[in-house]
């Protein structure tokens, strides 16, 4: 089981409006797994998050779990929430109790959405160097191999869960990104 201390919680936490404004400028951009978890908690009715946090279940399960709940989601949402899911949880006690409390999904690790967003444009355009690459799973943990791209700070699980949200979800069409966040 991942155990998360008090002072993650609290970081996170501290950082969750700043997120929160920066992800409505990339609504465009499909949903990740954490995204998609909080959705499906507040669909159902049923399950709490806190509950949800507590599965521990593989990518298959996760998928079969996620697509009995008959919220209409599309393949690719399908396969972004399972991947997220069997990567990141079941998360520690201490954050299923917090998520019990609170019910606020931000407590969840960053999905790979949320890490494409904070460390893909830093150094590149997201449009060039992210939203157009079309790889697989492997590709995109290729990239890691760079000596630029090796000392970005996320742990192997974070570039496990980037890689699998890209390969879902990435190339965009061009159409779909808004113009003034195109090159």
């Amino acid at each position: 089981m991942r155990r998360r201390d008090w002072g993650t919680i609290g970081l996170m936490l501290a950082t969750a409006g700043a997120a929160l404004a920066l992800d409505a400028q990339f609504d465009f951009m499909p949903a990740g797994g954490r995204t998609l978890l909080a959705d499906l908690a507040a669909q159902t009715g049923g399950a709490g998050l806190a509950e949800i946090a507590a599965k521990d279940l593989s990518a298959e399960g996760w998928r079969d779990w996620a697509a009995s709940q008959e919220t209409g989601l599309t393949d690719a949402a399908l396969d972004t929430v399972a991947a997220y899911a069997a990567l990141n949880l079941p998360a520690g006690e201490d954050i299923i109790a917090a998520l019990a409390e609170s019910g606020d999904a931000m407590l969840l690790p960053p999905d790979g959405k949320d890490l494409a967003i904070a460390q893909c444009q830093f150094c590149h355009s997201l449009f060039s160097g992210y939203l157009m690459h079309d790889r697989d799973e492997v590709g995109w943990k290729g990239t890691f191999k760079a000596p630029f791209h090796a000392e970005i700070p996320m742990s192997e699980v974070e570039r496990d869960t980037f890689a699998i949200y890209s390969a879902i979800n990435m190339p965009m069409k061009f159409d779909d990104v808004p113009p003034e966040l195109r090159f």
